[in-house]
């Protein structure tokens, strides 16, 4: 059993809605009848919105919880101090299985959304806007969105604005990959450790933040901040999208006021009444057992305060009757799959945390599982993007949230249930990195080093010391297909061709290596090795 969450499932409101406004009315709310909806919205100057901001405690809704504000100085500073115009980015790459908040809004309310980023462009002076989305429902919405209101990419253009596709994968989601692939590269984290709000798209100080977060700006600039404050907590006022799926009746996307209790949201979508688990967060998340869910609320800080996280906002609860730690382990293997391969603490610990964790099940005993606790600490703070940390958290939650069934595994022959599949995963979403089928290869008898090559598909070609291909050849993934021709076609030597990938084996089945040219490009070869 895969459990699955469709794009757009079922949409409920605690309370009155403010996201969801008009949700009852229409499927998708186009410009007019989002104007009818929620009205018309007047600028604001970059420090208003910025105390708006800080009045209505608005912090990211992707699931780092940076505050708005200070994101919105930032930003608005840096590009002050350098001269240059700032960019605005829309993080709607919502990729994590059990994540569709972001993904609901873009269907069904995009224009909220683009009001509350083009609200906080025209307040910080930018002239660019991008949208990052991974689905094709979502990238005809916002096209559509945007065509309503006349926006697009031409040159000239008062604001230019458009729509990045990337592919479904966990770390598309990441800033810097989503600003990478905004300057024409690979959707993957680039592995420097640079503040967007410093150099993002472009090299230009960029405000990039999730759908939700600019939503809920624009909704807070309609009604003021005394108004809006009047919804949820003091501390954390307003309301949040979260998406229920794992051990519910019906999976939805509801919108709730911070505060309530979590145990009434979790009745709301049919959860078990006591669950076993609840995770929370998502995939990045928390595991919280069934007591402790029973008596925390709606908000960032009381998840936080009992060992859960908001994240993203996924809820996730299990029955008793599937394996806890075989659910974990289903999710460990995903996460692990979902590496791109840039780094040792992604690329081989997760997938070793994922056997370890295997091992601890398998009745490795309480050496496996030292050797499990060893592995999540080395991957954490390492790694190219925050994908090792959040992985190690949900693999060091798992083993410390069901003490009863550890130990069942650990020194018993197990729990005894089953595992149920109840945790939503993508398994049949291809790699971006998997190989297209395809390779770049270079004819050396006419390439003569122009170097363009390097400069269009540096993910597969890099230059030696001679200033030559260092390979001969390169497998070129999916997200690569589109600059690989790019750099065939503007080869000023023709010495780049674009093949099928061939297949050929030996008679005992193992594959044969390319034979290489003799001559200019054996050395290049060599010397690129050193």
């Amino acid at each position: 059993m895969n459990a699955s969450l469709p794009d757009v499932p079922e949409v409920r409101v605690v309370g009155l809605p403010l996201l969801t406004s008009g949700f009852d009315l229409v499927e998708r709310l186009d410009l007019a009848m989002h104007l009818k909806v929620h009205g018309p919205l007047e600028p604001m100057a970059g420090e208003p919105l910025a105390r708006l901001a800080e009045q209505i405690a608005l912090r990211g809704r992707g699931g780092a919880g940076f505050p708005f504000a200070q994101k919105l100085r930032a930003v608005a500073d840096a590009a002050i101090r350098r001269g240059v115009r700032p960019v605005v980015v829309v993080n709607g790459s919502e990729d994590e299985p059990a994540c569709r908040k972001d993904t609901v809004l873009i269907n069904r309310a995009p224009h909220l959304i683009l009001d509350g980023a083009l609200l906080a462009a025209e307040a910080i002076g930018a002239r660019t806007l991008v949208v990052g989305v991974t689905r094709d429902s979502t990238e005809a919405s916002m096209r559509t969105a945007l065509a309503e209101r006349g926006l697009g990419n031409r040159r000239g253009s008062t604001l230019r604005a458009r729509v990045q596709r990337n592919p479904v994968r966990m770390v598309t989601g990441e800033s810097s990959a989503l600003v990478r692939s905004a300057d024409g590269g690979p959707p993957l984290p680039p592995g420097r450790k640079v503040r967007t709000s410093d150099s993002g798209v472009g090299g230009a100080p960029t405000l990039l933040s999730n759908a939700e977060t600019f939503a809920q700006l624009a909704v807070a600039a309609r009604a003021g901040a005394e108004r809006y404050c009047r919804t949820g907590l003091r501390d954390e006022p307003g309301t949040v999208l979260l998406t229920l799926s794992g051990a519910v009746d019906r999976p939805m996307v509801v919108e709730v006021p911070t505060g309530v209790p979590l145990q009434y949201v979790l009745r709301l979508a049919g959860a078990p009444a006591l669950p076993q688990g609840v995770l929370t967060g998502g995939y990045h998340g928390r595991w919280l057992d069934g007591m402790t869910a029973h008596d925390a609320v709606v908000s960032r800080a009381s998840l936080d305060g009992c060992g859960g996280a908001l994240g993203a906002g996924a809820i996730l609860p299990i029955g008793e009757g599937t394996c806890p730690l075989g659910e974990s382990l289903r999710v460990a293997h995903w996460l692990a799959a979902e590496s791109t391969g840039q780094c040792g603490p992604c690329y081989l610990g997760l997938p070793a945390a994922a056997r370890g964790l295997a091992e601890v099940l398998q009745g490795g005993g309480p050496t496996s599982l030292e050797a499990l606790r060893e592995v999540t600490r080395a991957v954490k703070r390492r790694g190219a993007c925050k994908h090792p940390d959040g992985s190690a958290a949900f693999l060091e939650s798992s083993i410390s949230a069901f003490t009863d069934d550890l130990a069942a595994h650990v020194l018993g022959g197990g729990c005894g249930r089953p595992v149920e599949g109840v945790l939503p995963l993508q398994e049949d979403t291809p790699p971006a990195e998997a190989p297209s089928g395809r390779k770049l290869a270079v004819d050396w008898t006419l390439c003569q080093g122009h170097g363009l090559c390097a400069d269009i598909v540096p993910e597969l070609i890099q230059l030696g010391p001679d200033g030559f291909p260092s390979v001969a050849e390169a497998s070129v993934p999916r997200y690569s297909e589109a600059r690989a021709t790019r750099a065939v076609r503007r080869c000023p030597a023709l010495a780049l061709r674009i093949e099928e990938a061939p297949r050929e084996t030996s008679p005992s089945g193992t594959m044969l290596p390319t034979a290489l040219p003799p001559g200019r490009g054996r050395r290049a070869l060599g010397s690129g090795r050193q």
